[in-house]
C-alpha cells in the first residue's frame, strides 16, 4: 500500500505545472502524444471558470483528413461520480477551416456527442464558464453559452480532465495550451 501512495505522490509531482506571472499554467501534449498531464484533481464544486489561450501551436492538419473534423478535449469534468469515458462535460477544440473552434464535448451513457460554441482567436485569453446543476450543463465562451441535458442521477464528484489532441491520431507537432 506504501508503494502505491509513494507512485500517486511521485505522479502528481511530475505532473505539477507551475504558473506563469499571469497565473496561467502551460499544458503541453507532445508530438507524437495524446494527454498533456497526469494530474488527479477532485472537486465536489458545480461552478468553474478558466481563462484560456491557445498559441500557434493549435493550427494542425491530420493524417486522415476525416480527423480533422474529430474534437480534441480542452477541459472539463467527469462526472456523476463515475468514468469519464460514461459521464463527463467539457470544452473541446479543433482547428477547421483556418478557425480555432470551441465545443462542448458530452459523454452521456457512454456515448459521445459535441456541437460548437464559436470560434476563438489565437493568442488572446477567451473566458470558460462551466456550470452542473441537476439536469442541465451550462458552458459559455466569452458569454456566448449553450446549455445541455445532464441526465445522470442528481450526484456530484468529479475529477478534472486536461488537454487532450486526437482519439485516432496523436498530435502531429508539440501543441501548447495555456490555462488559468
Amino acid at each position: 500500500m506504501k508503494q502505491v501512495f509513494n507512485f500517486i505522490i511521485l505522479l502528481s509531482l511530475l505532473s505539477c505545472h507551475k504558473p506563469d506571472p499571469e497565473g496561467y499554467r502551460t499544458y503541453t501534449i507532445r508530438e507524437g502524444r495524446h494527454r498533456s498531464t497526469v494530474a488527479y484533481n477532485t472537486s465536489f464544486d458545480t461552478v468553474f471558470n478558466w481563462s484560456v489561450i491557445f498559441d500557434s501551436s493549435a493550427i494542425y492538419t491530420t493524417q486522415d483528413p476525416a480527423n480533422q473534423y474529430a474534437i480534441n478535449k480542452l477541459i472539463g469534468w467527469s462526472d456523476c461520480n463515475s468514468n469519464h469515458m460514461d459521464y463527463s462535460i467539457r470544452f473541446g477544440w479543433r482547428w477547421l477551416n483556418n478557425n480555432l473552434e470551441i465545443h462542448w464535448f458530452r459523454h452521456q451513457h457512454g456515448e459521445f456527442s459535441f456541437d460548437k460554441i464559436s470560434n476563438v482567436s489565437l493568442c488572446n485569453p477567451h473566458e470558460y464558464y462551466l456550470l452542473i446543476s441537476q439536469h442541465i450543463y451550462k458552458l459559455c465562451v466569452d458569454g456566448e453559452c449553450v446549455s445541455i441535458d445532464r441526465t445522470c442521477p442528481y450526484q456530484y464528484g468529479h475529477y478534472q480532465l486536461y488537454p487532450y489532441f486526437g482519439g485516432q491520431e496523436k498530435a502531429p507537432h508539440t501543441i501548447k495550451i495555456k490555462i488559468k
